[in-house]
């Protein structure tokens, strides 16, 4: 299994490309920023770059990363502009980009934003067009596609890159999945082993349906991890503030955590993120990704 690290887009551009230097000197896989404007949350004063500007930087300052989009939402985001602003960082980075998208969820940026957010059904069918849309653009001389929600005639996107991978984030078991097996070359979602199990049994049903091996759409999840030091009081309060916004956490031991680690590969997840946020900032922040490298993802 690989593993990638999740910069915050709300730390500077500079602490974004510490943590991307950081990654790329260390080993890690990849580096994968989020899509977002603002905050999920009441403070709003909290900065949060955008993620295409960041990841534009990233991909010029590394050699070696994969770095990708965790994920771009559709909802604010035309698929035919997406397309070839993906073309083009393909370019710098020199096919290290994967093109994270999703049909784009949070309430309050869209809301202080006037961006319309669809009902989830409206919402995943625009999504679905917009796949079509974006692979169109990538992979074809010239795209014409007649949709509910987007048009486009002898639409170019040049220059087109050789092979660009597309992921998608989604979770939802009814529609969602059937989106990502029909149009996804890698899958991504939240969560612990056990739900990555559960996620996989219905991925593959989905798969089934469009005859597809549901083994050849690359799988990562994230969770935050973290290895305790002990006589570490914040922990405690660290995990509880996590888990009452609903994330899944694994903190504990080096052991404790590897224990959890561990299962991921036999539940289908090829990659891993970590995601920085909530490690704290300078040498704390890389103190932190350091014993869990070392501790826990080398004996992996």
């Amino acid at each position: 299994m690989d593993f990638s690290l999740w910069p915050a887009a709300s730390r500077t551009w500079q602490g974004v490309l510490e943590g991307a230097e950081y990654a790329e000197r260390t080993g890690w896989h990849g580096v994968w920023i989020a899509d977002h404007f603002m905050q999920n949350g009441d403070d709003l004063s909290v900065p949060v770059n955008e993620v295409l500007a960041l990841i534009a930087g990233v991909v010029a300052r590394t050699e070696r990363v994969r770095v990708g989009s965790m994920v771009l939402g559709n909802t604010y985001r035309h698929p035919a502009v997406v397309a070839n602003a993906a073309a083009t960082i393909d370019q710098m980075a020199n096919g290290r980009f994967v093109l994270g998208i999703g049909a784009g969820w949070q309430v309050n940026e869209h809301e202080a934003y006037g961006i319309e957010l669809p009902p989830i059904g409206p919402r995943l069918k625009r999504f679905e067009e917009a796949c079509q849309v974006i692979k169109g653009l990538l992979t074809q001389e010239r795209t014409t596609f007649d949709g509910k929600y987007y048009q486009l005639t002898d639409a170019p996107c040049e220059p087109k890159p050789a092979h660009l991978p597309i992921l998608i984030g989604a979770a939802g078991e009814k529609v969602a999945l059937g989106i990502v097996a029909k149009y996804a070359d890698e899958w991504n979602h939240w969560g612990g082993p056990e739900l990555a199990v559960q996620k996989g049994e219905v991925f593959a049903q989905h798969c089934e349906r469009v005859g597809r091996d549901p083994k050849s759409v690359r799988r990562s999840a994230q969770t935050f991890l973290e290895v305790v030091v002990p006589g570490d009081t914040e922990a405690i309060e660290r995990k509880e503030r996590l888990e009452s916004r609903g994330a899944h956490v694994i903190m504990g031991s080096a052991q404790e955590v590897l224990d959890v680690v561990a299962q991921y590969p036999a539940a289908g997840i090829d990659e891993l993120l970590v995601p920085d946020a909530f490690l704290g900032d300078g040498e704390r922040r890389f103190d932190a990704l350091e014993r869990l490298r070392e501790e826990v993802l080398a004996k992996i």
